[in-house]
């Protein structure tokens, strides 16, 4: 499937997406990575310029919406060190294994996390990517592989791991020490041949990304796709304390990303729109959670707000025909098998890649039967 627009409107930190709200700006944070005084920066900024109520996107990164002084904006978030490069910023879409290098997993993906941004913005040809194009770093759980990164790699031990294409395992093994290299060149190749393509998917033949490379295994294995994040008390290998907490609705308060940044620990936004704040001593933890749960993160893994999510809707998003976010809340309590996510029209954006997805219509929803996610 080709695209009618060679240049999708996907916004970045820079080139602002002019929404029914007001102008939307996303910050990219590769691996969904952020540090206490990065998160308290974006707070800030989303309170003085824009509205309070930051959004977690399926990618690991944070929107601000509502922005009145988008200059003022693009510098605090240049301050934060958030926008290192100004011709790639959009593009820096890398999603890792959130736990990764803390708790499970076949490797460590978390080095490999800055080395390949320092990649995408060395190569020139990649500023022309669309913003929805993206890499996936999997430790080798499948958390990552399951959602079908454009390119990415899947670890099948500590030094070796599958190139996938389009979320499925291409038969080409890398060594670690290829990855990035190897994610680069395949990137510059699809930059170079995508026609009005924006992602992988769309090709109708991806034999010319893989020329050169041999193929070691057997080609077309895929991994189950999940739509629920990591939640709770979650023990750590060097036994520290990861708190998982779910963002209801990917909704993010400033007032909330202050308390999580008072935590003063290593935090990252995952593709499940929820945060995880990382290598807390258990007496820490118990105070965090005590404190973040009457403030509306859920730490429940039994929660229904877990298979429950939607898109910005109605009032800022032009083309929705309802307030999704109102609906959703509303029905979150009402009996359902799977993941629900509730959108105000047929571009169904930021639906996850399992469960249903309801449209609002003129008289109330329909289920989608097909979506591209992206």
């Amino acid at each position: 499937m080709s695209r009618h627009r060679d240049q999708d409107a996907c916004p970045g930190a820079l080139s602002v997406h002019r929404a029914a709200d007001g102008a939307l700006a996303r910050v990219r944070l590769p691996g969904g990575m952020a540090t206490p005084d990065q998160l308290r920066a974006l707070a800030g900024a989303a309170n003085e310029f824009g509205s309070p109520a930051m959004e977690l996107t399926s990618r690991g990164n944070i929107q601000i919406r509502a922005v009145t002084d988008t200059a003022a904006l693009a510098d605090a978030v240049a301050a934060a060190g958030l926008l290192p490069s100004a011709s790639h910023e959009r593009v820096r879409n890398v999603v890792a294994s959130p736990l990764s290098g803390r708790a499970g997993g076949a490797a460590d993906v978390r080095p490999l996390v800055g080395l390949l941004d320092n990649g995408i913005q060395a190569a020139p040809e990649l500023a022309g990517l669309s913003g929805r194009f993206w890499f996936g770093l999997d430790d080798g759980r499948g958390d990552v592989s399951g959602l079908a990164a454009d390119v990415g790699v899947h670890m099948l031990d500590g030094e070796t791991a599958a190139l996938l294409l389009a979320g499925r395992d291409t038969g080409v093994r890398l060594t670690s020490a290829d990855v990035v290299a190897t994610l680069v060149t395949i990137a510059e190749r699809f930059a170079a041949s995508r026609g009005t393509c924006w992602r992988v998917a769309e090709l109708a033949d991806i034999e010319p990304l893989l020329d050169g490379f041999d193929r070691l295994a057997p080609a077309g294995r895929t991994w189950p796709p999940s739509a629920r994040p990591p939640v709770g008390w979650l023990p750590q290998g060097d036994g520290r304390v990861t708190l998982g907490a779910a963002v209801p609705l990917g909704v993010l308060q400033a007032r909330v990303a202050e308390f999580l940044a008072a935590i003063e620990a290593p935090m990252v936004i995952t593709p499940w729109r929820s945060v995880l704040v990382h290598d807390l001593d258990e007496g820490v933890a118990d105070v965090a959670l005590r404190v973040l749960a009457p403030m509306g993160l859920i730490f429940d893994a039994n929660s229904p707000w877990l298979d429950i999510s939607a898109c910005t809707g109605s009032p800022g998003c032009e083309r929705s025909a309802a307030d999704v976010r109102a609906d959703a809340a509303a029905a979150v309590h009402t009996p359902a098998e799977g993941h629900r996510h509730f959108v105000g029209c047929d571009r169904a954006c930021g639906s996850p890649a399992t469960g249903d997805v309801l449209v609002a219509t003129d008289s109330g929803y329909r289920r989608r039967v097909s979506r591209t996610v992206g």
